[in-house]
């Protein structure tokens, strides 16, 4: 069909004409290759620093799926070209500035399309830890150049899949670190001798939201194992607000980023270029898929979302430190009261504290603020869902690191209350099986053998905690992480949404 448009010089957009505000210039049949090529030249306009690989390689496979429905008109050859250099592991360089979420991700993914096919501007390549050329690169992995045919470049460059891309390894990432605060909730409360009644299933009857039913749920599981069900010294009747309200605090952030989750499963699944091609009416669409509002508002939600994640285990650190709230905690759970000198984890309370503001922060909204002045008018209204999915992979970054200075503070807890009801320094004894596992992953990520004779932080001078939070963010940061692997399940359950 398109082989037809360029030999019977009709018109159609981006094929036998210039591109974006110059759709009114006609390209020739002759010119028609040509074009493609220099589409991906005046898009050689990246700044800023290196693109994580991965999004990168994530994007190629979502083009892939794009280009795979036949809606795009495209040869099967750029779709394998795509395929082999993920499957030889040959990334292109990319640049992490240069889209506005408009007509899709243009400057990046036209980046990918002049590496795979050895345009004259070519990209360097990462191939097996190594910075090659772009033609060199080809050679090693036994490739030709790949001219482009007529709307082959545009099929490439036009659409939201570098946004998309990124966005769902924020979206997976996020429901970890949810998962993990759920966790690290389960042991707080029972590091502050918490109630159970907040969780119980007749008071989520009476507010039936779907996800204040699943929070309630996940605490009643991993709270099930209550090592003391009736404490005759609790004293307080019930719990502060982050913890009596933690089903109604977390329910609309468990039902947001389900919707969150929707929104990008669609967007890596949709053809986003222009024009369309149906084949079964030998029509040709020319629309606007390639806007990427959708990716922009649901990572501008996810930002918000772990802004509030990690803002609630700050208020719950903060109970945790007090002797005024934390029922007989020492303050700043400080391991040995016996010498004088020790303080306990009040320097870490610090750095969670100056984490969580740039997490709130970054959960303002950019789209709105989008520019209308972008090539001549043309695009007077952006998706900016670029920018909006990158703020969303710094905040889960920052999040992993709030999340191992809540984490530290959760299992110390635990093992002080130990001591305190049974004599020992094992925190599992208040746990459930399933936060046993976390409990028992971070003594192992942190490098601490477990000894019921003292707590994971006994003497200030034992450990250098900036060494502590380095191995669990590392941690958190690969995909075989074993803190996050002891909370597949309630990942699990994430997906689980009641209606």
């Amino acid at each position: 069909m398109v082989r037809d448009v360029v030999e019977n010089e009709r018109q159609l957009y981006g094929v036998t004409t210039g591109f974006g505000s110059e759709a009114n210039v006609p390209i020739s049949a002759e010119l028609a290759a040509e074009s493609q090529s220099n589409l991906l030249s005046f898009l050689a306009s990246g700044a800023g620093r290196a693109l994580d690989g991965a999004h990168v390689r994530a994007a190629m496979l979502l083009r892939a799926n794009v280009l795979l429905q036949g809606s795009s008109g495209v040869r099967q050859e750029i779709v394998e070209r795509l395929v082999h250099f993920l499957n030889a592991g040959a990334t292109p360089v990319v640049c992490a500035l240069g889209s506005i979420g408009a007509s899709g991700d243009l400057v990046p993914l036209a980046s990918i399309a002049r590496a795979i096919t050895d345009h004259h501007l070519a990209p360097r390549v990462m191939v097996e830890g190594r910075c090659l050329e772009a033609r060199d690169a080809l050679e090693q992995l036994g490739l030709e150049p790949l001219p482009l045919h007529p709307k082959e470049g545009l099929a490439i460059v036009n659409g939201t899949s570098f946004s998309a891309a990124i966005a769902a390894g924020c979206v997976h990432a996020a429901r970890y670190q949810v998962a993990l605060a759920f966790a690290a909730n389960a042991m707080i409360v029972r590091a502050l001798r918490g109630h159970d009644e907040p969780f119980h299933p007749y008071i989520q009857a009476c507010k039936p939201f779907p996800g204040q039913r699943l929070a309630a749920q996940i605490m009643r599981r991993l709270l099930a194992q209550d090592p003391e069900p009736e404490p005759s010294d609790r004293t307080h009747v019930q719990d502060r607000y982050s913890l009596r309200c933690l089903p109604q605090y977390f329910g609309p952030i468990v039902e947001d980023l389900r919707r969150i989750e929707r929104v990008v499963e669609t967007e890596m699944n949709a053809v986003t270029d222009n024009p369309l091609v149906d084949v079964d009416t030998g029509s040709f669409y020319q629309g606007g898929n390639f806007l990427g509002q959708y990716i922009g508002m649901a990572m501008d939600d996810l930002r918000r979302l772990l802004g509030l994640t990690a803002k609630h285990l700050d208020v719950q650190i903060a109970l945790l430190v007090a002797p005024e709230f934390n029922h007989g905690l020492p303050a700043s759970l400080r391991g040995n009261r016996a010498s004088s000198v020790n303080m306990g984890l009040k320097g870490l309370q610090i750095t969670g504290n100056s984490i969580m503001p740039m997490l709130t922060y970054l959960g303002n909204p950019i789209v709105q603020h989008f520019p209308t002045h972008a090539e001549h008018y043309n695009q007077n209204v952006n998706g900016l869902s670029w920018g909006a999915a990158n703020l969303a992979a710094q905040s889960v970054e920052l999040c992993s690191h709030h999340t191992a200075v809540a984490l530290i503070f959760a299992v110390q807890a635990v093992d002080l209350r130990a001591f305190t009801l049974f004599g020992h320094y094992d925190g599992r004894a208040m746990l459930s099986d399933e936060v046993s596992a976390l409990y028992t992953a971070v003594y192992e990520t942190v490098g601490r053998s477990m000894d019921d004779r003292s707590a994971l932080v006994t003497d200030d001078a034992d450990q250098s905690l900036e060494l502590w939070l380095a191995a669990l963010a590392e941690d958190l940061a690969r995909s075989s992480s074993a803190v996050f692997a002891s909370v597949e399940e309630i990942v699990a359950l994430l997906g689980e949404l009641p209606t």
